[in-house]
């Protein structure tokens, strides 16, 4: 427990300062939103505070923690709601933000706003922080007139496909580990047990079992060539993530991706979920169809589906609705289809879109389970089959020497 001067306004536009006891200076910020308040500042009251190691390490690659970027939406909305003036509002977070990176680009969209620029445009100047999609629905509300509302959309957004996100990492964490500890295993009993066993089953003179001699082989050439391998492999890696950068590139990895038992329908899942949510929230905002499409392809996060946008973009300049068109593509399911094709006639898109949505995030969450579930039998192969290559190896030459001294 620390205690943070603040500075603050209040629901009339009041300034105030004053000490709170708070945990950290988002529980702070909490205390103050439920005291009604709008903090412009808050500040640990001792010296030596620092930021974290990994606001340095952020701040250095040029990245804003998700949170961030949440806190930042969310007192963004709340003194727009509050009739503060944009320019003050940016000045507030400029001070508050407590993000290096994020602070910075705060200072320069401050410096546009007041040139004359309108905020989407501002933000769009800044996109490894302010996505596409974020600029889109900020510059619709802008026409619309409603930039509180969509930023409580964009708000939920962004913190449902954080939950996502955070539930697919924490379904791979626990594998991730494993494959790592596999891989050193392998590493170790490679190079230094199979050396031990090479110089006694040589001596002998028998006829080494095939696993012996690939143990044997690949020790050679790990301890002659591992600057070739090593070479090799980073070559490997860095044509790939080059390669990954285009636009063909992305396609080939997602529709690989989509094609793998178990992980492929996650996939799949999660795009519906997303492309479903920010549609429909598109469409609330006051975003055209085309328009919205055009911003799905972008935000979608799959290259293989996002293709599928062109196609449905083209039948709709046509005069085509939207269902049918989908028909056609590959990777929407019938229930989206079905449901869109519903929405179109009663005339409620949005809605439907939103029911959609909900289905598919319960959907993630048993697919998340599935891929849980399926990975650990296939660890267990794994490393049943790295076990049993060693014991063959080591085990079957000892095997036919002791039947040699027997005799």
């Amino acid at each position: 427990m620390a205690t943070y001067r603040y500075n603050a306004i209040d629901e009339t536009g009041n300034s105030l300062s004053g000490t709170l006891d708070a945990e950290s200076i988002q529980n702070a910020n909490a205390i103050l939103g439920a005291r009604g308040l709008i903090p412009t500042e808050i500040r640990e009251d001792k010296e030596g505070g620092g930021e974290s190691l990994m606001d340095k390490i952020n701040a250095m690659i040029g990245g804003v923690k998700i949170r961030d970027l949440i806190l930042f939406t969310k007192q963004f909305r709340s003194m727009l709601n509050a009739g503060v003036p944009i320019i003050r509002v940016l000045q507030v977070l400029e001070t508050q933000t407590e993000s290096d990176v994020l602070r910075r680009a705060v200072t320069a969209i401050l410096a546009e706003v007041r040139q004359g620029s309108t905020l989407s445009d501002a933000f769009a100047k800044h996109p490894k922080i302010f996505s596409h999609l974020y600029c889109s629905m900020v510059r619709a509300g802008e026409m619309s007139g409603s930039v509180p509302s969509v930023l409580d959309r964009l708000i939920y957004i962004i913190e449902h496909e954080a939950k996502i996100k955070a539930d697919i990492k924490s379904a791979l964490q626990y594998p991730i580990m494993v494959l790592i500890a596999l891989g050193i295993a392998f590493f170790v009993l490679l190079t230094f047990v199979i050396p031990q066993f090479t110089a006694m089953f040589t001596k002998t003179g028998l006829e080494l079992p095939l696993p012996t001699k690939i143990a044997i082989l690949m020790n050679a050439y790990l301890k002659n060539y591992w600057y070739v391998i090593l070479g090799i492999l980073f070559a490997i890696i860095f044509g790939l993530r080059q390669y990954f950068k285009t636009q063909n590139g992305k396609f080939v990895r997602d529709s690989f991706l989509l094609n793998i038992p178990v992980l492929g329908p996650l996939m799949q899942k999660a795009a519906m979920s997303r492309f479903s949510s920010i549609f429909a929230i598109l469409q609330t905002s006051g975003v055209s169809v085309m328009q919205s499409l055009t911003i799905l392809s972008d935000t979608i996060g799959n290259a293989a589906i996002a293709n599928s946008f062109d196609h449905i973009k083209a039948k709709i300049e046509q005069g085509s609705g939207i269902a049918a068109p989908m028909k056609t593509a590959k990777y929407f399911p019938p229930m989206v289809i079905d449901m869109i094709a519903i929405g179109e006639e009663s005339g409620n898109i949005d809605e439907m879109l939103r029911e959609i949505s909900k289905h598919y995030d319960e959907e993630v969450e048993y697919a998340v389970k599935a891929l849980s579930e399926a990975i650990g039998p296939i660890l267990i192969v794994g490393l049943a089959a790295v076990i049993g290559f060693f014991a063959l190896a080591i085990y079957m030459p000892m095997w036919d020497m002791t039947k040699m001294v027997k005799k």
